[in-house]
């Protein structure tokens, strides 16, 4: 088993280094945790590794909202100060305050 810590935080609103999107920390794998399928599908020249951290997002781009499933090495924190308009913050977290959301509801 693999020793790892998340950088982020549940709440912390991150943007990710390559692509034009950002989000809201919603859970944390402490390593790579989604299907086979989907990791396959990623450029072998862009997969990231499996031993790190993997962040689920309630993600946002000039487009759309949706969830998002990335590695750690593909994130860095935001610090614009703007909230994420994501439809679903609401429903886990409180109001954005200093840069994050506090958690509202109890998570597994």
């Amino acid at each position: 088993m693999y020793k790892t810590r998340a950088k982020y935080y549940l709440g912390q609103v991150v943007k990710h280094r390559k692509h034009p999107f950002r989000g809201v920390v919603f859970d944390v794998d402490p390593t790579f945790s989604n299907t086979d399928a989907w990791y396959e599908a990623i450029p072998e020249d862009s997969r990231p590794a499996k031993d790190q951290p993997y962040y689920h997002l309630l993600a946002e781009n000039d487009r759309s909202f949706y969830v998002a499933y990335v590695s750690e090495q593909n994130l860095i924190a935001d610090y614009s100060g703007e909230p994420v308009e994501h439809p679903d913050v609401p429903d886990l977290f409180g109001p954005f305050e200093d840069g994050s959301y506090p958690l509202q509801v109890q998570l597994n």
